[in-house]
């Protein structure tokens, strides 16, 4: 007999990505709430947690587990749900604590001091400024964001800003519901006092980017793979994310040490987790840049590809309350890349590959799975959820045997994937 899961914001991508699970003949995968409903346009946290409610209450069966691979509001939800369902779950009061960026730095602060100096700004004063102890360059950014929407690196007062100017004008969107679901929680008095809709000013981190993904499994903290993730040239948008991680035992080590203290402060239980940090290639020194909730779906392929096994496997052990175990590593592959092919200025897009051109690439070159993000027809600019530099043109997911196959691979790709633009 089959257990049903239901996930939110289960997306044709992921679906297949379940599917190919080794034990995943014994489950049926049901969506809850679209992505769309998710992350686009305006969010009503109660409507949607009405709505998934709704779906639960009307289903013929028994719900085995709640789950999702996704930010906020999807994050909260999960919690929210699992609890009136009586299913396994982190705690909501976790998740926020985690997804609050100011809350998350309070936090960390308590048990380590690799991070930056970092404040709120006031961004109900006539003229704010810089908080107290954060020198330039410096990020702003909302509290609670998606996809480094409206996050700005800031090297002068100008630039602060304009930075402070476009986050006031778009930090609701997000912000605004992220405080009604901040409510449901006891707040520390510096949180009741910012709320959702804050700007969180920090110093920039300098080195190279990487990230370590894991699980809490009844209150013991699981690092299963380190990551690395590498920006476009003298720019901070991403070029590729890669498994594994190629920066070396030491390092790795430190995220893992990091990892477990931060997780264990914030009190986070039954879930799965991805840390992102900025490390010194020279000195191996590392410090911890944002705390996600979740494990991240746009990795799913490079474990597969790597170990054999997606990570998605972890978020349905754990949602099912089972012990998750040992990871597989074996795969058919040593090293796998998520890329980002960008654009960075804006344009109405006249041509993308066609289905065929797509088969055609992803034939002739082994280890590759191509989405292509815009339609013929679309502005960049209209597409939702991109950082504020750029465009995202399409995903390609890369493995190899070594790195440099791997690049090599991925520009023979880029090469063969026609895309035509008319100037904004």
């Amino acid at each position: 007999m089959s257990t049903d899961i239901f996930v939110i914001g289960l997306d044709e991508e992921n679906q297949r990505v379940l599917e190919r699970l080794p034990w995943a003949s014994g489950y049926r995968f049901h969506g809850l709430l679209t992505p769309e409903e998710l992350q686009h346009g305006e969010i009503d946290f109660e409507a949607l947690l009405k709505t998934a409610q709704h779906e639960l209450d009307a289903f013929d069966g028994d719900v085995g587990a709640i789950v999702s691979y996704w930010d906020f509001p999807a994050a909260s939800l999960v919690p929210i749900l699992c609890a009136r369902y009586g299913l396994p779950s982190v705690s909501l009061e976790a998740v926020l604590k985690c997804e609050h960026k100011y809350w998350s730095r309070l936090e960390q602060r308590k048990v380590i001091d690799e991070l930056p100096s970092f404040g709120i700004v006031d961004l109900d004063d006539r003229k704010p400024a810089p908080p107290e102890g954060v020198g330039y360059p410096m990020w702003l950014k909302p509290v609670k964001s998606f996809s480094s929407e409206l996050a700005f690196k800031a090297e002068n007062d100008a630039e602060f800003s304009d930075a402070v100017a476009e986050i006031r004008a778009g930090v609701g969107r997000v912000g605004e519901p992220f405080g009604s679901v901040l409510e449901q929680v006891e707040l520390p008095p510096e949180i009741a006092r910012v709320g959702g809709a804050a700007c969180l000013a920090e110093e920039a981190l300098h080195g190279v980017q990487a990230a370590v993904e894991g699980y809490v499994y009844q209150g013991e903290v699981t690092v299963y793979g380190a990551l690395d993730s590498i920006n476009y040239p003298d720019s901070s948008s991403f070029l590729r994310h890669q498994y594994p991680s190629q920066l070396g035992e030491e390092p790795v080590q430190r995220m893992r040490d990091v990892a477990e203290r931060v997780m264990k402060q914030i009190g986070f239980d039954n879930g799965t987790f991805s840390i992102e940090f900025f490390c010194d290639p020279e000195s191996g020194q590392v410090a911890l840049l944002e705390i996600n909730p979740r494990h991240s779906q746009s990795h799913a392929e490079l474990f597969e590809f790597v170990d054999g096994v997606a990570n998605h496997e972890i978020m349905v052990r754990l949602g099912l309350g089972q012990d998750p175990g040992r990871r597989p590593t074996k795969g058919t592959y040593q090293i796998a890349a998520k890329w980002y092919l960008r654009r960075f200025e804006d344009g109405v897009v006249t041509r993308v590959p066609t289905p065929e051109e797509i088969a055609a690439v992803q034939d002739r070159i082994d280890g590759t799975q191509i989405t292509i993000v815009p339609e013929a027809g679309q502005r960049l600019s209209d597409l939702p959820e991109q950082d504020s530099y750029s465009f995202e043109l399409a995903h390609l997911f890369v493995a190899a045997h070594t790195e440099h196959e791997m690049v090599q691979k991925y520009q023979a790709c880029v090469d063969a994937l026609p895309f035509e633009f008319a100037e904004a």
